[in-house]
């Protein structure tokens, strides 16, 4: 999502209006590169939004909390589509998906399986950032199509209570929610200067314009999906079996706040996974260094 702050910062219009054309920009390139969007109907009701372009072996991108796949992945998907087929779905109560089942991250997992299902994969490659590592940890243990997996700035089961409450005093916030789930621009903001590498100042209205499109919906959801997530590791946890799971590859970043590489390093040697450490990164890497993103999914894949 930093892009399109960069591009903002060029643009002389009202806040709404600019954050609308710096998002048909955004799929405009992507539809230009021979993306196609499209929506699949929920078994439990909904419908998954999904972005897909390519050919080759099947590459599946998951975003991170308060993101969607174009502002997560646009220019790791661009570079993808060159060598695979790429698809990238936004999670449900997010961007332009929606389910009318429970929120958690069962139901996220389930919905991408379906999603699978529909596409008739025979194998997947699942790459996920931060709250979408999660979803693709779940994935691994529980979907057989799965054939690897890339981890990014995400700790997965090993993710416990006791790091939860220092991740909450980094933040000098008493619940998880007050992170991820902002009620307003200036929240947002907070999460935002804890995500990228030196975000800069923009003016308060192109915040309140982004929170307004990116962050303001589905709240009550998305506050039941980050109080479920300790329930969700554990049941990730009660079913794992390390020695069964896809192979698998972390990048992450050398200053990440949100989930610290002492976390990686952990999640590495507990998968017996190599791990890639990008120098300075923090969390948002995929936005950072889409070069590195894509330059390791790819020697992964191949």
């Amino acid at each position: 999502m930093r892009h399109i702050y960069l591009l903002l910062l060029t643009l002389f219009l009202s806040g709404c209006s600019a954050v609308d054309i710096i998002d048909s920009r955004e799929k405009q390139q992507l539809q230009t590169a021979g993306f196609e969007q499209h929506k699949l109907v929920l078994q439990e009701g909904g419908e998954l939004n999904y972005w897909q372009a390519g050919q080759g072996k099947a590459v599946l991108l998951i975003h991170g909390f308060g993101g969607t796949a174009v502002t997560s992945w646009q220019q790791v998907m661009l570079e993808l589509s060159q060598d695979y087929r790429v698809i990238a779905p936004d999670l449900a109560w997010f961007g332009e998906s929606v389910s009318q089942a429970t929120p958690s991250l069962a139901t996220q997992s389930q919905a991408v399986m379906q999603l699978i299902q529909a596409l008739q994969l025979e194998k997947v490659n699942v790459v996920g950032i931060s709250y979408g590592g999660f979803v693709t940890f779940d994935l691994m243990i529980n979907e057989p199509k799965v054939e690897k997996a890339v981890l990014l700035a995400s700790p997965g089961v090993l993710f416990s209570d006791n790091d939860l409450l220092q991740m909450n005093q980094r933040f000098e916030v008493d619940d998880p929610s007050e992170i991820f789930v902002p009620e307003t621009a200036k929240q947002m903001r907070r999460l935002l200067d804890a995500t990228f590498v030196d975000f800069p100042w923009y003016p308060g209205f192109i915040d309140s314009s982004i929170y307004d499109k990116y962050f303001a919906g589905y709240l009550d959801e998305k506050r039941m999906l980050i109080e479920g997530l300790p329930a969700d590791r554990d049941r990730i946890a009660a079913n794992i079996v390390v020695d069964s799971l896809p192979p698998s590859v972390l990048i992450w970043g050398e200053n990440d706040k949100v989930f610290p590489l002492a976390s990686g390093v952990q999640l590495a040697d507990y998968l017996t996974a190599p791990i890639v450490v990008i120098p300075q990164g923090a969390h948002g890497i995929s936005n950072d260094y889409p070069e590195i993103v894509s330059q390791t999914i790819k020697a992964f894949v191949q």
